[in-house]
């Protein structure tokens, strides 16, 4: 996606609070440059690019990361976090961020769920093909 608009001189980029470079949102957050590319790819996190065509974020990019991290621990999916991170503002506030720990949690307690339900059929007398055919539904 290449619009004019993406096209920022850096001092512009600065003065919207976008100065961090892929750099020092990977060092911040822990995380490979790779990583925050990755992200940023795939929707979790969003730059502008300057002039130069290098990625400048805003602060909350490194907050996004951290909080990735710990939903992809957790078993979330990139594609599911982006979608989650989706209607939160620019700048979440502790509001904000509470909702998104919400759902992780109600996320990855209904997975705890369905991981035992499983566990309990591998326990039972049926055979293994079948409970893995009862997965597909």
């Amino acid at each position: 996606m290449t619009s004019s608009a993406a096209w920022i001189s850096v001092s512009a980029a600065d003065s919207w609070g976008r100065d961090r470079t892929v750099s020092d949102v990977a060092s911040e957050s822990g995380v490979a440059p790779s990583a925050v590319r990755f992200y940023e790819k795939h929707g979790v996190i969003d730059a502008v690019r300057t002039a130069g065509n290098q990625r400048r974020f805003d602060d909350s990019a490194v907050c996004r990361i951290r909080v990735a991290k710990l939903a992809q621990r957790v078993g979330l999916t990139v594609r599911e976090i982006a979608d989650l991170f989706a209607g939160l503002p620019a700048d979440p506030g502790p509001e904000e961020w509470g909702r998104v720990g919400d759902e992780i949690v109600r996320q990855a307690e209904q997975r705890v769920a369905d991981l035992k339900a499983q566990l309990d059929a591998m326990g039972s007398d049926s055979k293994l093909c079948d409970i893995g055919a009862n997965l597909d539904t």
